[in-house]
């Protein structure tokens, strides 16, 4: 009896037959006989399916390139739109690909596009990639039949791309799977995939000092270096601006109140907000309101001490004092709160117009009746006592308290566009962008939760230190706190900010205002805060299975390493590492509130409080007053911005305070990873949550003279995008 091998080389099948007395070599032509097995066949096939992004600009001319990648080896680039098809928007485009040997398991795609000779270089956006592997059809005596049978059903795998395509970028690898984490990596070509990643954006994101002292932002020499997927078009409805542009260029002061009204009417008319902060500006009870609902509601603080620099006695503010109570009884009880406006002492004020403008750092005192209201009660507009520094009080001519409040709301305009909006959520929101991209791959959870809530940060911000904070912007040409003031302003700010007062919990009950029954910023952002915390505490669960894979992930120990590095002081209390889940929860919340809800309280209130300029002036044309008892309301006029400083101002915050007319509401997104599996069920029961939140405060709002809507979900973009 035989024994026979059978030995597989090259293109020809040696045959070895042994028998008992010799061994017999047969060479026969390897077309001769087929062999069906995956791991030995010397040809795999392919079908890709490449899906163009749905929009009128999404197609493109270019041709595009394609390769498979395995983990055993690669197949030569393959010209994708030839023979009749095209990259047109919202189509697929079908194409088969040959492998000359084993793939192994596929692991990338890669692309390119090359321009087209005679076309114009568009680029390209590309929803995902399906690859299917195509089964060996057989005939019925075990060949490829000449027509191919249907092969039996593969697996297809997706491979996500949902970006834009340029061809300056070279090749693009796209990865299939879900969202993981790099000790999740399972082929070593992923985790080198991963690395090259964040390689290239390191070198195309780099750090840049905009200001000694204050986070760091990134390093462009134009708004083309972001690219299409870190740039968009912001679209708002047309401004009315027809009654402002009347004023410009017009350096005279305003003439009286009147005038000014005249002017408010037809500006304002239409703004039930502005009308009702006109009526009631120079009201007590309203100053108080807007230090809890304004536009700036993060600086009011509840004390139990005075501050020592604060010129008053016990005796002084008695009056103003529940009857048969004390200030110590007050204070003791928390019926005492503080506005503080140290950050701006000594700040150089502008020169607007060949004018000297004046910048102060009031103390103002409060107190919280026994209506549950906060009325003012002290003002001592420098931080340093003395007789030329009178504490301004209730009982005081009316001229000389209305001047006090206007120069708080002068000073709280500076701090309010500088610190609580441009730092805390316009600079927050780029530290934490840049630090994403260079340090969080694509691939990993929180890289794709955070982007759609910080990548506009790039744009927008560029836009504004080139235009609104540069020589010849508004902060140069009309706000008291110009480009000498703006380092200082904000060196000083982000050296005082704590990583407690960016976790709303925590803030609010610091300053002790969680409590007082007409917060409603208060009452709002904490509703906020827990839907987007349950959110983000639910999204960590899918991807971390313990505290321990917190601790071990390598590239999440790096992206706060890198926002530390780049951002606030070590004082601040920013987490210098990550040793839970909750501390990353906590965080993450923090950055996409920022970004988003704090935005929208801060931004879009402004223009309602600003319109009627004598309640924010952006700055003050004389010096504070160092007495009492000289002033008539001839002399309060004379110490607001004259009318062309005005129109600058309100100009930009009416175009500031557009809402974009395709702007997407908290915790939407177009992003394909959030529309399957435990994202979009995550995504759904947060977005269930701001519904019944924007319903319970629109049914409020109703009950109020003064709505505050500045935090309804519905109304709140997902990012800072103005």
């Amino acid at each position: 009896m035989a024994a026979a091998k059978v030995k597989l080389s090259g293109r020809r099948l040696a045959l070895i037959v042994t028998t008992r007395r010799r061994t017999i070599s047969l060479s026969v032509l390897s077309s001769c006989v087929t062999i069906m097995a995956d791991t030995t066949a010397s040809c795999q096939e392919f079908e890709v399916t490449v899906h163009t992004s749905p929009g009128p600009t999404c197609g493109t001319f270019s041709r595009l390139w394609l390769s498979l990648i395995g983990s055993q080896g690669e197949t030569p680039p393959i010209s994708v739109n030839e023979d009749g098809r095209h990259l047109v928007s919202g189509s697929t485009c079908l194409v088969r690909v040959q492998a000359a040997g084993p793939l192994g398991h596929l692991v990338l795609v890669r692309l390119r596009l090359e321009v087209r000779t005679g076309f114009p270089d568009l680029d390209w956006r590309c929803s995902r990639m399906e690859v299917r592997r195509l089964g060996d059809g057989q005939t019925e005596a075990g060949g490829r039949g000449a027509t191919g049978a249907v092969p039996e059903d593969p697996d297809v795998q997706v491979f996500l791309c949902d970006r834009w395509l340029r061809t300056a970028d070279g090749d693009v690898e796209l990865r299939s799977g879900k969202l993981c984490l790099l000790k999740d990596e399972t082929e070593e070509k992923l985790k080198q995939h991963r690395l090259r990643q964040l390689q290239h954006q390191q070198k195309l994101f780099r750090w840049c000092r905009f200001v000694d002292g204050a986070p760091q932002c990134v390093d462009l020499s134009g708004l083309s270096e972001l690219g299409p997927n870190l740039s968009y078009t912001h679209k708002s409805p047309p401004a009315n601006l027809h009654y402002l542009k009347g004023f410009a260029g017009r350096p005279e002061a305003w003439k009286s109140f009147a005038e000014l009204e005249t002017v408010f009417f037809h500006i304002g008319h239409e703004n039930s907000a502005a009308r009702f902060v006109q009526a009631h500006w120079m009201d007590d009870w309203y100053f108080g309101y807007q230090s809890l609902n304004g536009c700036n509601p993060l600086l009011l603080r509840q004390i139990r001490l005075l501050p020592p620099n604060l010129s008053v006695t016990a005796d002084t503010l008695r009056p103003f004092l529940p009857e048969g109570s004390s200030l110590e009884e007050e204070l003791q009880k928390g019926a005492v709160y503080l506005l503080d406006y140290e950050v701006l002492d000594g700040v150089p004020a502008n020169v607007v117009g060949g004018q000297q403008t004046y910048l102060s750092a009031p103390l103002c005192l409060l107190h919280l009746n026994q209506q549950g209201q906060l009325l003012p009660i002290a003002i001592q507009l420098q931080q340093t006592p003395g007789p030329q520094n009178p504490v301004f009080l209730p009982s005081d001519a009316g001229c000389d308290w209305l001047l006090a409040k206007i120069w708080v709301h002068s000073a709280d305009f500076q701090v309010h566009q500088l610190a609580s909006h441009y730092l805390r959520t316009h600079m927050l929101g780029e530290l934490c962008c840049v630090a994403t991209l260079r340090q969080l791959p694509d691939q990993h959870p929180l890289h794709q939760l955070l982007m759609p809530h910080v990548r506009t940060s790039l744009q927008i911000n560029a836009q504004a230190r080139a235009s609104l904070l540069a020589a010849g912007g508004v902060f140069d040409k009309a706000v008291g706190a110009g480009l000498q003031a703006l380092p200082v302003l904000l060196s000083r700010a982000a050296g005082r900010i704590s990583y407690r007062s960016l976790c709303v919990p925590e803030d609010l009950t610091d300053r002790g205002v969680d409590r007082l029954p007409h917060s409603y910023y208060a009452q709002d952002a904490l509703r906020v805060w827990d839907a987007l915390h349950r959110f983000v505490v639910g999204w960590l669960d899918v991807c971390y299975h313990g505290d321990e894979e917190v601790q071990q992930d390598s590239e999440l120990r790096l992206w706060i390493s890198d926002i530390n590095a780049h951002g606030f002081t070590h004082a601040s209390g920013f987490p210098q590492s990550f040793q839970t889940k909750a501390e990353v929860a906590k965080f993450v919340t923090a950055i996409i509130f920022s970004c988003s809800a704090l935005h929208a309280a801060v931004n879009f209130s402004q223009l309602d409080f600003a319109l009627w300029m004598p309640n924010c002036p952006a700055a003050m044309m004389r010096p504070p007053p160092q007495v009492k008892a000289s002033l008539t309301e001839d002399d309060v006029m004379s110490f607001l911005p004259d009318m062309n400083s005005t129109c600058r101002v309100l100009t930009v915050l009416t175009l500031l305070s557009q809402p974009t007319v395709d702007f997407v509401p908290l915790c939407h997104y177009r992003e394909a990873v959030f529309g399957d599996g435990a994202p979009r069920r995550l995504v759904r029961e947060v977005q269930a949550k701001f519904a019944a939140i924007s319903d319970d405060i629109t049914e409020r709002n109703r009950q109020l003279e003064l709505p505050y809507p500045y935090l309804s979900p519905g109304q709140v973009e997902n990012s800072t995008a103005i």
